[in-house]
Order: structure tokens, then C-alpha cells, then sequence
């Protein structure tokens, strides 16, 4: 799955239970009415009935719904990525400026993600890291 994707799902069942929240269904929405014209009423009625269902888990301490919810919004985003990947800006527009500004810092941290990719031949040495390398005594040779 993409890992924009991935961050915009968490983002967007993150956003549903925040201030704010018809800001942000409407723009997601929007963003759904671009890539397939028919289907933003039963996106927004589907946005509706998630945030019902978190809002009730929230007060249960379901994390489980939660899980589900995120795993569901991010398949359908990667559904709609699959067909059109030219809104690939739109929704990382949407990540930025709706979804993330809606959460707590603890919330916008857990949502990041890091991509790492490398490709090694021969004798290659690839070290990758998400946050400090510390290495000591001499490299190996």
C-alpha cells in the first residue's frame, strides 16, 4: 500500500472525532467527486456512519474499531489512488492542509511514515536508519 495512503487513512478516522470535522469531511469529499463524480453522496453518508462508529468506540475504548476503520478508509483510498494516481497531489494536498492540521502533535507524529528503499550489488554496505546511526571502532572490512 502506498505510504501516502497509509498516513491519510490514519489521518482521515483520526480527524472524525476532532473540531472541525464537517471542514474536513467536505474536503475529502470534494477530493472523491474529482477521481469518480458519482459516488460523493455515499462517500460522505460512508464518512458519516465511520465517524458515528468511532465516536461510540471512542467512549467504549475500542481500539479495535478504530484499527478497522483506518484499515477500510485506507483501502479505499488505494482503490481510488489504483484508478487515477493524478490525484496523488490532491490527496497529499488533503493530508497536509485538512486532515494533519486537525490532529494533536502525538496524533501527527503516529501518522508519519518513512520510506527507505536501496539496492546493494557486489560488495555494496547500505546502512539505513529512521533516526541517529552511531557506530563504533574501526568499519568492517
Amino acid at each position: 500500500m502506498d505510504p501516502l495512503v497509509l498516513a491519510a487513512g490514519t489521518a482521515l478516522v483520526g480527524a472524525m472525532a476532532k473540531d472541525g470535522w464537517d471542514q474536513t469531511r467536505a474536503a475529502v469529499v470534494a477530493l472523491w467527486r474529482r477521481a469518480r463524480p458519482t459516488e460523493g453522496d455515499d462517500i460522505h453518508a460512508g464518512l458519516t456512519r465511520a465517524r458515528s462508529q468511532l465516536l461510540v468506540a471512542r467512549e467504549g475504548a475500542d481500539e479495535d474499531t478504530f484499527t478497522a476503520l483506518v484499515g477500510s478508509w485506507q483501502l479505499r483510498l488505494q482503490q481510488l489512488l489504483d484508478e487515477d494516481p493524478g490525484i496523488m497531489d490532491e490527496l497529499q494536498w488533503l493530508l497536509d492542509n485538512e486532515l494533519s492540521p486537525s490532529l494533536g502533535p502525538d496524533e501527527r507524529n503516529h501518522i508519519r511514515s518513512i520510506v527507505q528503499k536501496a539496492e546493494g550489488t557486489g560488495n555494496s554496505r547500505i546502512i539505513q536508519a529512521g533516526r541517529d546511526v552511531r557506530f563504533s571502532g574501526p568499519p568492517e572490512q
